[in-house]
Formats: structure tokens, C-alpha cells, sequence
């Protein structure tokens, strides 16, 4: 989890180079930026918004777009793992987490969906550890490629 948690934020910060680039602004300036928008989700919208203005080539929209999508899809299993409880069985090595999120329908409330960490699970955290580090290579090229401030 700690791999998934830093390749994730290494790779997020560098939306800040995206906007920067994009929105044709010092690094400094796009820090701050970046700053001031507290999500992923709405870091991410910033970039897209940037990235679909008239004079972005298209070629730079392509990847920023494709980058952002990826990142988007990575986020989700991300999401699930910083946002639950862990616990394991006496031996400690079975290991299970506890969404925690409220399920409501229109008559009931369920929380806490519990879903064991097999071997399936870490090899999809695993690859997803991968898939984010080559986005990261992805947004470096984007920034080499279009001479963004870095």
C-alpha cells in the first residue's frame, strides 16, 4: 500500500508541470495552482479543461487526454485502498479491508463492505504500482515534448 500511495502522489505532482505547460504559466505559478485545488478530481479536470482549449496542438491534447484518462482509471483502486480500514486474522498474515463507505438505497444503509486481500487483489495493486509508474514516464515525455517550464 505504501508503493501504490507514493508512485500515486509522485506522479500526481506532476500535473503540475502539465499545467504549467498548458496553461502557460511559470512552475511557481502552477504550484500554486495545484495548491489551491484540494482532489485529484478536480486537478485532473483542471489539466483536461487545459489540455481541450483551441490552442493546445493536437497532438499534445492526445496525450495529455490519454495520461489523464489512465490516471483517472488508476485512481479508483487507489481510491479503495486509502480509503478503508485493514485488519487481519490472529496469525496476521490473512489481511482483509473495510470500505469505508455508506451504501444507502431508498429503505436501508449499508457500510463497511469487507473484501479479503488474496493474491488476485495484490497482483492487481501490483500492476496498477506499474501502470502509474509508466504514466509518470508518460508525462515526462508530454513536458520534454512540448517544452513545458519543469
Amino acid at each position: 500500500m505504501g508503493q501504490l500511495n507514493y508512485v500515486w502522489t509522485n506522479t500526481e505532482s506532476l500535473l503540475i508541470y502539465l499545467i504549467a505547460g498548458l496553461a502557460k504559466v511559470d512552475k511557481e505559478t502552477a504550484i500554486i495552482i495545484f495548491l489551491t485545488l484540494n482532489t485529484t478530481r478536480a486537478r485532473l479536470d483542471l489539466v483536461e479543461r487545459l489540455a481541450k482549449m483551441s490552442k493546445t496542438t493536437d497532438e499534445c491534447r492526445k496525450a495529455v487526454l490519454t495520461v489523464t484518462d489512465q490516471l483517472t482509471r488508476q485512481g479508483k483502486l487507489r481510491n479503495k485502498y486509502s480509503h478503508c480500514i485493514y485488519s487481519f486474522d490472529e496469525t496476521g498474515t490473512r489481511a482483509s479491508t473495510q470500505l469505508m463507505r455508506i451504501f444507502e438505497t431508498k429503505d436501508a444503509i449499508k457500510y463497511g463492505k469487507v473484501e479479503n486481500l488474496d493474491d488476485a487483489e495484490m497482483q492487481n495493486i501490483s500492476k496498477s504500482i506499474e501502470v502509474i509508474g509508466k504514466i509518470n514516464k508518460d508525462i515526462w515525455k508530454i513536458v520534454e515534448d512540448n517544452n513545458f517550464p519543469s
